[in-house]
């Protein structure tokens, strides 16, 4: 039985690839700060089978013990500081976790595997977010970066880390730079999830109207369950390498909002929506659209859900949670 240890096994990847690796017989690990993390019960409700170990990625010696009694053959490293408005508030924090975090769990498999590297593969969650103000259109592997963010920066650093230890140590270490990818467990703070919610709440008659900031800014927005299996997919590979993942479409926040209040039958969504400067980025990334042809040619991956069945999926669900919470009875679409 092949075993995995996950980072970030509370967020919307961690429990997916949770998911995908348990359905393919791994024994999986995952890494929480304490047993007294609130998202705990969450990650024992959908993946009862997952042992869960205490560590964090700013504590080398917790990350040090997890691996020794976890002894994984697989290490997807997907914890971080992941919203990247907040990553202006908590650039420090940010910065010791996205990026510091990464060079701390590389060390913490050089030092328990020492000479036998060959036993682990390792994953690193990269991000379009490091294309930032973007050199050319789509962004592929060879794109070089402009990242607009502390994230963005934090997440260059984890990436370059990642390369120079596959070739510094041999260690069989992989990068997937995904693209926007959402889904109904995406956190109630990033715009997708955010939209859903706010007009899920909307058709319940539980709020007005909703706050957001740019509403040209343009994503490329796939199915997080299609994105982990990428993850995946990299580490059965023969020889290590870096993959960017993606759909290939852009959309923006208007396009998102045209679909999302279609599911609940409003064609105007104008008296709903308010676009608060507030909102808006110190420095903005207009637009991202990733060329995955590498993924499509040597991982055999392509995306499954489009991003209309993605936002109604989003919506659809947000109306039962919401209605659930409102001791309401979901109402059919």
């Amino acid at each position: 039985m092949p075993r995995a240890l996950i980072t970030g096994i509370t967020g919307q990847d961690g429990l997916y690839l949770g998911e995908l690796l348990s359905s393919r017989g791994y024994e999986v690990f995952g890494l929480v700060r304490g047993q007294s993390n609130p998202k705990v019960p969450m990650v024992e409700r959908i993946l009862p089978g997952v042992e869960l170990l205490e560590g964090d990625l700013t504590d080398l010696p917790s990350l040090i013990g997890a691996l020794e009694v976890s002894q994984p053959d697989e290490v997807y490293n997907l914890g971080a500081v992941s919203f990247v408005g907040v990553s202006w508030k908590q650039a420090e924090l940010t910065g010791e976790t996205t990026g510091m975090g990464v060079l701390r769990i590389l060390e913490a498999i050089r030092i328990v595997y020492g000479d036998d590297l060959s036993r682990v593969r390792f994953y690193q969650a990269s991000s379009s977010e490091m294309f930032g103000k973007v050199r050319e259109t789509p962004q592929r592997e060879t794109t070089p970066f402009h990242p607009r963010s502390p994230y963005g920066v934090a997440k260059t650093f984890g990436h370059y880390l990642t390369v120079n230890y596959r070739e510094s140590y041999g260690l069989f270490a992989c990068s997937g730079l995904l693209f926007n990818h959402e889904s109904p467990r995406r956190g109630p703070e990033f715009v997708t999830r955010k939209v859903s919610r706010a007009v899920a709440r909307i058709y319940l008659g539980l709020q007005d109207s909703v706050t957001l900031g740019n509403l040209d800014a343009r994503r490329d927005w796939g199915f997080a369950g299609d994105y982990v299996d990428a993850m995946w997919r990299m580490l059965q590979q023969d020889e290590p390498d870096d993959y960017v993942v993606a759909t290939g479409e852009t959309h923006s926040i208007r396009e998102l909002l045209d679909v999302a209040f279609a599911r609940i039958g409003v064609s105007d969504w104008s008296k709903h929506v308010v676009s608060d400067p507030r909102f808006f980025r110190p420095a903005e990334v207009d637009i991202l659209v990733g060329d995955a042809s590498k993924a499509r040619e040597k991982l055999g991956w392509k995306p499954t859900v489009g991003f209309k069945e993605l936002v109604e999926m989003m919506v659809d669900a947000d109306i039962k949670a919401e209605a659930e919470a409102a001791g309401l009875t979901p109402p059919k679409l």
